[in-house]
């Protein structure tokens, strides 16, 4: 166990590199409001489980520059790795796993979607996970029993138009002394599933390095999380440049050596945290892709001006927006990818004209 821990970590002591020396590959922690369940989800509690209505899913990404990969998460001597509910985790009792093995077939069965996971990556079989304002909006879940139905603004895009699945390759979680966090996400709901994993001696990691399907983007899932409780989370990242090797540890406090402090690693569902990503102005677009009008919802601030690049980098629109929904006439742009951000923000999404 400790060995596969040091070749993960050897990297960093191969390379006598000052923080200043190499341009940060992590851009932020992005932690999104997957979904909020209603009284209608728990009509399936006899299958998939007891689902407190209000129960949040969260999905925590890494956010890495072009270029990089995502090698683990980890907890050393010097860096706890915690996850915290004040209540306890949700686990799907029908398909649920501590990894997302399952496959997308069965993702239209009563919770599965919901289910609580840690991954480097994916978020079933066969599908990489992405923040559903990037989902291309094509194979989208219907779910068979009528449930996850819920379009509260509060979470954003709702499962019904995109469900933050892109069909591709991802790789497969290695985990290392965290059988705790494996029994306590795995599929049964018997008070074992909570309220606390930590750890100073172990990791979930991609062996051969993870990025995300949009090389741009690079969004890479980190876990999924379902609970009706206060959600928080203390991480430490280990990422590497795909191109030199060069190895960068991000730590959520009391950075040693080369090791680099990260704010967004630190997460409190009530907002107490340390500053995070979450919380800067943000933009949830659809549908994507999208042929006439694209619809705006502004999060986390009142107005904002938003910017259209095409892949070039060419702003092609632009215009003033409001907290709520605003439409953009798209219907004059040409068939393809653009990316769209805020004056205010250092958040991007993607969509696909048709």
């Amino acid at each position: 166990m400790k060995k596969l821990l040091s070749v993960l970590f050897i990297a960093s002591t191969m390379f006598g590199i000052s923080k200043s020396s190499f341009a940060q590959g992590l851009e932020g922690i992005v932690v999104e409001k997957y979904y909020i369940s209603n009284a209608n989800d728990a009509t399936v509690n006899s299958i998939g489980g007891v689902l407190p209505v209000g129960s949040v899913t969260y999905r925590i990404f890494a956010d890495l520059a072009p270029g990089y990969q995502f090698q683990a998460v980890y907890g050393d001597a010097n860096h706890e790795l915690r996850l915290e509910t004040s209540t306890l985790f949700f686990n799907n009792e029908d398909r649920g796993a501590p990894f997302p093995t399952f496959s997308k077939n069965f993702c239209d069965d009563n919770t599965v979607m919901l289910d609580s996971w840690i991954s480097v990556g994916a978020a079933c079989a066969s599908n990489y996970g992405v923040l559903k304002v990037n989902d291309d909006g094509v194979a989208t879940v219907v779910n068979n029993d009528g449930v996850l139905q819920n379009n509260d603004p509060l979470m954003g895009v709702p499962l019904t138009q995109q469900d933050g699945f892109i069909a591709g390759t991802p790789q497969p979680v290695t985990a290392v002394n965290v059988t705790a966090l494996e029994t306590m996400l795995d599929a049964q709901n018997d008070g074992t599933n909570g309220p606390l994993f930590s750890t100073n001696n172990g990791s979930w990691a991609s062996l051969n390095g993870s990025t995300g399907v949009d090389p741009l983007l690079n969004h890479v899932l980190l876990a999924q999380i379902t609970t009706d409780g206060t959600f928080s989370f203390k991480l430490n990242l280990q990422i590497r440049n795909a191109t030199t090797l060069q190895v960068e540890n991000y730590v959520a406090q009391n950075p040693i050596g080369n090791e680099l402090l990260e704010p967004t690693l630190t997460y409190s569902s009530t907002g107490s945290s340390i500053t995070n990503i979450v919380n800067q102005p943000r933009l949830n677009i659809y549908p994507n892709p999208a042929t006439d009008l694209l619809w705006l919802e502004l999060r986390n601030t009142d107005e904002a001006e938003y910017f259209i690049n095409d892949l070039t980098g060419n702003i092609v629109a632009s215009g003033e927006i409001a907290s709520g929904n605003t439409s953009v006439d798209i219907s004059e742009l040409a068939q393809g990818s653009y990316f769209i951000r805020l004056s205010n923000s250092t958040a991007v999404s993607k969509f696909i004209k048709l």
